[in-house]
C-alpha cells in the first residue's frame, strides 16, 4: 500500500479523534450532554457497582486526550500509538460486560488506526533498532515550542469546559469550540514563524 492521499489521512485522523474525544467528553459532561456517536455515555455508572468507577473516569480522560491528539491532527502519530492500548482496554471492558456489537465497532476503529500508523511506518524501525537505523525517516513539518504551548492551551480548555458544563451547557460548548480554534492556531503560528526565518 503506497502513501494514501493527505486529505484521506487527515480525514481518518479527524474521524477517529472526534469519535474518541466526543465519547470521553460525553462521559464527563454534566448529564452526558455532549456530541458523540459511540458510547455508552454511562460507562462510569455501569462500572461503579464493580468498584471500577475511577477506572471508567480514567478511560474517559484517556479518550479525551488521545482523541484530541487526533482530532486536531497535530499529533497523529502519538495519538495513534496511544490509541492501541485505549481500544484494547475498552475491548476488555465490553467483553467482560458481555456487550454485543461493540467489539465489531472497535475492530473497525482499530483498522482505521492501523492505516494511520502505516503512514508513519518509517518512524518505527529506529525505535525497534533502539537508535540509529539504516532506514530513513521522512521529514515532516517543523514544530515549535510556541505551537506546542498554544495547542496545550486548547486541550486545557476541554477540561475546563467539563466543569463549566455543570453550570451552563452553552458556555461549556463555547469553551470547547474556543479550545479547538486555539489548538488549530498552533499550525498558523508555526507557518508564520517559519516564514519569518526565511
Amino acid at each position: 500500500m503506497k502513501n494514501l492521499p493527505y486529505l484521506m489521512i487527515q480525514g481518518i485522523s479527524i474521524f477517529l479523534g472526534f469519535t474518541f474525544w466526543g465519547a470521553g467528553m460525553a462521559k464527563l459532561f454534566y448529564e452526558h450532554q455532549f456530541f458523540g456517536w459511540i458510547g455508552p455515555v454511562w460507562l462510569i455508572e455501569e462500572l461503579e457497582p464493580y468498584g471500577l468507577g475511577f477506572y471508567g473516569k480514567f478511560i474517559a480522560l484517556s479518550q479525551i486526550v488521545i482523541g484530541y491528539l487526533l482530532v486536531t491532527t497535530r499529533y497523529k502519530l502519538i495519538g495513534s500509538i496511544m490509541m492501541i492500548p485505549l481500544i484494547g482496554n475498552i475491548l476488555m471492558v465490553t467483553i467482560s460486560l458481555e456487550w454485543r456489537g461493540t467489539p465489531l465497532v472497535l475492530s473497525f476503529l482499530m483498522l482505521l488506526n492501523l492505516i494511520l500508523l502505516w503512514q508513519y511506518r518509517d518512524f518505527f524501525m529506529p525505535l525497534m533498532d533502539e537508535g540509529k537505523s539504516q532506514y530513513d525517516v521522512k521529514t515532516r513539518s517543523i514544530r515549535t515550542i510556541n505551537g506546542h504551548l498554544v495547542w496545550l492551551a486548547g486541550l486545557s480548555l476541554q477540561f475546563i469546559a467539563i466543569q463549566i458544563s455543570y453550570i451552563n451547557w452553552v458556555a461549556a460548548c463555547t469553551v470547547v469550540l474556543l479550545g479547538l480554534v486555539i489548538s488549530g492556531l498552533s499550525f498558523y503560528l508555526e507557518k508564520r514563524r517559519l516564514k519569518s526565518l526565511e
